[in-house]
């Protein structure tokens, strides 16, 4: 892939960084930046809320190995095409405001269409775009052209949001933030589409490997006796845990810092802007120095962070401290995602496993999907304002500082 012409190459790694920001955000986007509208409209808890969207993690979890597989197999271009087509058919359902259990029932059907087509192939073609020499290059243009991309669609997505409620949007009716919603999930569910038109069209068909590749047990042998893989896992577990938590940003600012609706999803969508320079400067640090050491400064960030949410008290009259210190974690948070993918060239997993290796690392590493939003649900019902909202930073912290652990101890 690194002999190919230079626009080819970036058609395709543009078409990647489009495409994977794109399959989450109707399952993830909607509910971050609009938390506070969506546990009203659809009517549930904090905690109804995390198991929806733990019904995600279960599923997404089963699927992460097999998916793996698959991308060691068959060509990126069907598999990320099929998974965006069929992700976005899903926004339709959405957009009709499903109960309890149809949202159950989507979330779980979103698990797979997310991972089991898509993710395996999206990082196994990212990591034969960028060779040996740049794979902290690659994995940070990936995270850091979906940040941008992220950060388009987020602002584009506010902006309709803010027309279509009150001036003052603590008057607006249930039926207007119903339909204000219901156009921010249509939005989301055309761009997936669209999406899925471009992998069709630009990214480039590559020969079936079934005749080439190694047994699944041969490969899976191989891997597991990696030390470097399970530290990778650790990495990717503690980091996705902070990632996970910017989902809980919008609702702190409204219960913690005094805002409402629209300002917390404004702020939640401007941290998004931090995530493009965040993860590009990340993966070129990485290549110069090493990807584990540039982890272990995130992570590093991210326990001095997390502490100060978690140990002081806001000051509504002091937004500039909330802003301040959720983008130097969400720098943090998206650094990580820019090289922890990079440690597999640094750790020596062999290119031919690197499907198989995948899915063991996002097995562990994104189990983060089936308990994070159910620990945040259960700390601020339990613990409502304020207290619920400090004690799931502290929850954050721990997980960051297992992080940084791990990434002082990794070695290939």
């Amino acid at each position: 892939m690194t002999e190919s012409k230079p626009l080819d190459r970036a058609i395709f790694i543009g078409c990647l960084i489009v495409a994977g920001e794109a399959v989450f955000s109707l399952p993830f986007h909607v509910a971050r930046f609009f938390r506070p509208t969506v546990l009203q409209v659809f009517g549930f808890t904090n905690t109804e809320l995390g198991a929806v969207q733990a019904v995600y993690g279960v599923v997404a979890i089963l699927a992460y190995f097999p998916g793996g597989l698959l991308a060691d197999r068959f060509p990126a271009r069907r598999l990320l095409t099929g998974s965006l087509l069929c992700t976005s058919a899903g926004g339709l359902y959405f957009a009709a405001v499903p109960g309890l259990d149809g949202s159950w029932w989507l979330f779980a059907y979103w698990g797979l269409t997310t991972i089991l087509l898509f993710w395996g192939a999206l990082i196994r073609a990212t990591r034969e775009w960028g060779g040996t020499d740049e794979q902290g290059r690659a994995y940070g243009l990936l995270d850091g052209g979906r940040g941008l991309f992220a950060a388009v669609l987020a602002a584009g997505a506010v902006f309709v949001f803010e027309r279509m409620l009150p001036a003052d949007p603590t008057t607006a009716t249930p039926n207007e933030r119903v339909e204000a919603l219901r156009t921010v999930i249509l939005i989301y569910t055309a761009a997936t589409a669209l999406a899925g038109a471009l992998c069709w069209f630009f990214v480039p068909e590559q020969a079936s490997r079934l005749k080439e590749h190694p047994p699944v047990l041969q490969n899976l042998r191989r891997v597991l006796r990696l030390r470097s893989v399970w530290l990778q896992a650790l990495i990717v577990v503690c980091a996705y845990v902070g990632y996970k938590g910017i989902d809980n940003y919008s609702l702190f600012a409204v219960q913690g810092y005094g805002m409402n609706e629209v300002e917390g999803a404004r702020l939640t969508a401007l941290s998004a802007w931090v995530r493009p320079a965040a993860a590009i400067g990340a993966g070129l640090l990485a290549d110069r120095f090493s990807a584990s050491r540039v982890s272990a400064l995130c992570f590093g960030l991210m326990v001095a962070s997390y502490l100060w949410f978690g140990l002081t008290d806001p000051a509504a009259t002091e937004p500039w401290v909330l802003y301040a210190n959720v983008f130097v974690s969400c720098a943090a948070v998206f650094g990580l995602r820019g090289v922890y993918f990079a440690l597999f060239e640094e750790g020596a997993v062999p290119l031919e496993t690197t499907g198989t290796a995948v899915g063991l690392v996002s097995v562990i590493g994104y189990t983060p999907d089936v308990f994070v939003a159910l620990a945040a649900g259960w700390l601020l019902d339990r613990s409502p304002g304020l207290v619920g909202h400090q004690h799931f930073f502290l929850f954050l912290f721990a997980f960051a500082a297992i992080g940084l652990v791990a990434s002082l101890r990794f070695r290939p």
